[in-house]
Formats: structure tokens, C-alpha cells, sequence
């Protein structure tokens, strides 16, 4: 075991895979000579040359385009997004294209792209650069969505991700870039689609993902020192999502609160509720708790954005509410 940070990993695992496969290129804005916008790419240009780490213009529609035509025609790309929000721009290949091209030509062509980058908020860069859309990917058939939460999660579900066959919305954050864990010297693989029980417990269930992992971890280390065990589930992957993990938890607890860093219209907590009341109801001994971002969109002001982001003393508020105690 080596201790290595978020963005280490994310390019030893595109590394690994590029090593074993000529097909699969990185493409994207910065990643080439600049190392990275994030320097996730780090020392790629040089051990693959430009023809497989290739820097784009500012055009995300265009490259985008261009990586579903070279994922037909046999290649596996993976595209970096600078952040998510700017993955707007080519959204129309995302969704009209990779991930319908497979049932429209009736299984004729595959579309084995990564489309990667960072997602939600990253302190003050305002509204336009704070977004979380793992619930709008994850509203499409035929995509897959990932959102590791560290860094041994987040290079087991890369490498996983470059081989699959299907289009896959893969989801950092830049405030994770920096991240240290120690992560094994050998080679391995997380599957898509399986969650992961972060800390076991047996009074209520919380789940969550991506980088507010962090926020669920620190409340369930609180409410242990006030008596309440809390089980903590990190989805990795909302879609497919790992119901199965979930609801056998809850049948456990009995109780569950969601945290998700996402507005809550339409959210991925609200799916997770839906099949629970569906399948678990008789289990339930309290009303499902969730944390969700404000139905605004996030504001620049430090002072307001703090007030925006969920808290940690809510997440403990909503916990002690689900279990009855004040």
C-alpha cells in the first residue's frame, strides 16, 4: 500500500488502462500540455504522445461529437470536462447520441466513452460554476453514473469504467483533487452499480455520495458519542444504483436519512425514497429524512454560501429527528 492523492490516482488509472489498449485516448481542454486543469493528467502527454492525449479547443460540442464518432468507429475515449457545468455545451452528443447510439442501431454500435470531470460546488465560483447534475445523467437510459467519494474508490471505478462497453459519467470533484489515502500497489477493479457500507450501525441508515461523504462520516462519528448508531452507505454509483444495499439496511435500522449535495427537486434522494416507502415500508419506524441543497441556485457570497451548503449540524439535527430525540 502507497499513500496517494485523488488526482494521482485518476491518472494512474487512465494510465494502466492506455497502457494495455492503443484504442483508448484522452481528449479534453488543458489535458495534454498543461498536465491537466487539475493536473489529473500529470506526466500523460509524455509517456503517450499527442495523438492519444489530446488537447481540444474550448468547443465541448465539437469534441464531444468527435469522441462518440471515434467510440463507434472502435476507439474508447475518455473525455475530460473542465467542470461539469461546461459539459452543458456538448450535452445534445451526451445524451442524443452516446447514450441512445446502442438501441438505435440495434445493438450494431457500442459507444464506450468516459466522460469525466468535476461536479457541485467548490466554494465561491458562483452559480454557474457550483452545479450537481448526477441526477440529470442519471435520469437517462442508457448512461451509467459514477461519483467516487476518495481516492481508492475513485481508481477502482475509473479502470472499471474505461473497459465498460457503455457510455459512463464518471464524477469528481475539485475539492477531492487534493485527497490522500492509501491505495494498493496491485491492480484492481470496483464494480459499477455496487454500493459500499462505509461504517456499519444498527439505529439509522444514512446515504450518500461523492465528496459530502465526508459530512455523513464526521455525523455518524458524533452521534456514536451520543449513543445513536449510525450506518453510513456510499452509493459510488447512482446509476445503476444499488437499491439492494440500501434497503437491507434500513430493514435493519429501521430509519434513513439521505444527504446528497443537489437541489431536491427530482433528486436522487427522492428516488431512493420512492423505492424504499415502495419496498421497505412495513420496516419504517419514522417519516425518511433528507438533506438537500437549497431550491436556489448557489449563491457567491461566503457567508451565503454557507448557509446554502448542507451543514453538519443538520445532518445530525435530521438524524436525532428520525430517531425521535431532541
Amino acid at each position: 500500500m502507497a499513500e496517494y492523492t485523488f488526482r494521482e490516482v485518476i491518472a494512474q488509472a487512465m494510465s494502466e488502462e492506455m497502457r494495455k489498449d492503443e484504442s483508448i485516448f484522452l481528449m479534453g481542454e488543458e489535458v495534454a500540455e498543461y498536465n491537466g486543469a487539475y493536473k489529473a493528467s500529470k506526466g500523460m502527454l509524455d509517456e503517450f504522445g499527442a495523438k492519444r492525449v489530446i488537447d481540444t479547443p474550448i468547443a465541448e460540442l465539437g469534441f464531444t461529437g468527435i469522441a462518440v464518432g471515434a467510440a463507434m468507429n472502435g476507439n474508447r475515449p475518455i473525455v475530460e470536462y473542465m467542470t461539469f457545468n461546461f459539459a452543458l455545451v456538448g450535452i445534445d452528443q451526451i445524451i442524443n447520441n452516446a447514450a441512445k447510439i446502442r438501441q438505435m442501431s440495434g445493438g450494431q454500435w457500442n459507444c464506450p466513452i468516459v466522460f469525466r470531470g468535476p461536479t457541485a460546488s467548490a466554494g465561491q465560483l458562483g452559480a454557474t460554476h457550483s452545479q450537481a447534475f448526477e441526477n440529470w445523467y442519471a435520469n437517462i437510459p442508457g448512461l451509467k453514473v459514477v461519483v467516487p467519494s476518495n481516492p481508492y474508490d475513485a481508481k477502482g471505478l475509473l479502470k472499471t469504467a474505461i473497459q465498460d462497453n457503455d457510455p459512463v459519467i464518471f464524477m469528481e470533484s475539485e475539492q477531492m483533487y487534493g485527497d490522500k489515502m492509501e491505495v494498493p500497489e496491485e491492480e484492481y477493479y470496483l464494480p459499477i452499480g455496487k454500493a459500499d457500507i462505509k461504517r456499519e450501525g444498527t439505529d439509522v441508515t444514512l446515504v450518500s455520495f461523492g465528496k459530502i461523504m465526508k459530512l455523513a462520516l464526521q455525523a455518524a462519528e458524533d452521534m456514536a458519542k451520543e449513543g445513536i448508531s449510525v450506518e453510513v452507505i456510499d452509493l459510488r454509483t447512482v446509476r445503476p444504483l444499488d437499491f439492494d444495499t440500501v434497503l437491507a439496511s434500513v430493514k435493519k435500522t429501521n430509519r434513513l436519512v439521505i444527504l446528497e449535495e443537489a437541489w431536491p427537486f427530482g433528486s436522487v434522494s427522492s428516488e431512493i425514497t420512492y423505492m424504499v416507502q415502495q419496498k421497505a415500508f412495513d420496516y419504517l419506524d419514522a417519516p425518511i429524512k433528507r438533506i438537500t441543497t437549497p431550491d436556489a441556485p448557489a449563491p457567491y457570497s461566503a457567508a451565503l454560501f454557507a448557509e446554502w451548503f448542507p451543514k453538519l449540524e443538520k445532518v445530525k439535527e435530521e438524524i436525532k429527528k428520525a430517531m425521535y430525540v431532541k
